[in-house]
């Protein structure tokens, strides 16, 4: 071989790997590495469905807020006057529009039980008394333990069911149910340096104080993202491991978890192409609503690809949203003309498709969604919900089919 011909494989080699190492940085500086396996080599569940007005694709919208009015150390003033802006604006701007069971946008407030105070929470009540949405709970925590959690989480659904008038019953036990996201996305204690929790055992403390769901996922480009993606399973307590939710059984047609399994409702995660940062890495679409970033088609039609649904029932899609809606910047985006264009986009877009059905939904009635499909809906029944909205739909058989596995 002579020196020039190997001098240029020589050339050609050292560029190929300080490419694939470039990448490898990229990936693993976005955390990627914890869940692109799943995104590139999971199978599908289901067969594809060919949708038609007469096999109609059926799409459940559901905005999460990481709801802090206190975000940044605001006056109280200030903070009040964030909460007043959604209460006066959210009806003011999107009254208007409506879905195909004629319902105005929801929007579930998941308020962090570590910034309570009872003028914000009265303000909010009464936004969802007017039929605009739902309050849940978020937390923030650090160093905690399982009492400490234990009595956080009984507490706070206590106050807010019984000063507030929020929350609901189970009429059956008459336990006081709530859904779940939390803070700083460390369910379970899952950030690596142990940081903004301290419960390994969280699943377990959650169902013990009612919660019914946990809607936390995705946390791309958190460290905190699980293996699991674009789902909707069961997740159990793993003694003496962190990060618990990082397997479990998929929800299924005809099946439903153990008694100790918590419902786990994902937003879509997925590779952005079209919006690639210096021209050459996918940016990240994580479901997120956030200043500068709207809902648009273009991200819908992700979220559609994302095929979020129970199995066995592909023709119900959950599309699970986040935002932290009292953020500065942020409120100017989600109360303002780049969301009422979403809107306007997304009912037009609905027209163009005559297949498709969609439905402005809160977390309570996408969680009683699911048990609908795993019950073997095949139309989703609002009324069936509302007439007994307090009560979470019965086991049925135990579970069999696994969700991805994290890694030993």
């Amino acid at each position: 071989m002579s020196p020039f011909l190997f001098t240029c494989i020589m050339i050609c080699v050292t560029l190929l790997l300080g490419v694939a190492g470039a990448f490898c940085f990229a990936i693993r500086a976005r955390n990627m590495q914890y869940w692109l396996p799943a995104y590139l080599f999971s199978k599908k569940r289901d067969p594809k469905v060919s949708f038609s007005p007469e096999q109609a694709r059926h799409i459940f919208v559901a905005v999460c807020d990481h709801f802090e009015p206190e975000w940044g150390s605001p006056t109280k003033s200030e903070a009040i006057a964030r909460v007043d802006r959604w209460c006066e604006e959210y009806p003011a701007r999107f009254s208007r529009f409506s879905d195909s069971r004629g319902q105005v946008p929801q929007h579930t407030f998941f308020y962090p039980q570590d910034q309570y105070a009872p003028e914000y929470l009265d303000r909010l009540a009464s936004l969802c008394k007017q039929g605009y949405g739902d309050v849940e709970i978020h937390l923030h925590h650090d160093h905690d333990t399982a009492d400490g959690l234990r009595q956080k989480m009984n507490e706070f659904r206590q106050t807010l069911f019984d000063r507030h008038g929020l929350l609901r019953k189970d009429p059956q036990t008459g336990e006081i149910l709530y859904s779940f996201i939390h803070g700083n996305w460390a369910l379970c204690n899952s950030r690596p340096d142990g940081r903004w929790c301290g419960v390994d055992n969280e699943i377990e403390i959650l169902l013990e104080t009612g919660c019914y769901a946990d809607l936390t996922m995705p946390s791309a480009p958190s460290n905190t993202q699980t293996e699991i993606i674009n789902s909707i399973y069961y997740a159990k307590n793993r003694p003496g491991e962190r990060k618990s939710q990082n397997q479990g059984i998929h929800a299924q047609v005809g099946h439903s978890p153990d008694s100790d399994s918590l419902l786990m409702i994902q937003g879509p995660l997925r590779l952005d192409w079209s919006q690639r940062k210096w021209g050459l890495m996918p940016r990240i679409e994580n479901s997120d609503l956030h200043a500068g970033r709207p809902g648009t088609v273009n991200r819908l039609h992700h979220w559609l690809a994302a095929d979020v649904h129970v199995t066995g029932r592909p023709d119900w899609t959950f599309i699970k949203l986040h935002t932290h809606g009292a953020k500065p910047g942020n409120i100017d985006t989600l109360l303002g003309p780049e969301t009422e264009a979403f809107h306007t986009e997304l009912r037009a877009e609905a027209e163009r498709h005559p297949e498709w059905k969609y439905y402005y939904v809160t977390a309570w009635e996408m969680a009683a969604l699911v048990h609908q499909a795993e019950q073997g809906g095949t139309i989703p029944d609002f009324d069936a919900i509302h007439k007994q909205s307090t009560q979470v739909s019965e086991p049925l058989i135990n579970a069999e089919t696994p969700a991805v596995s994290s890694k030993k």
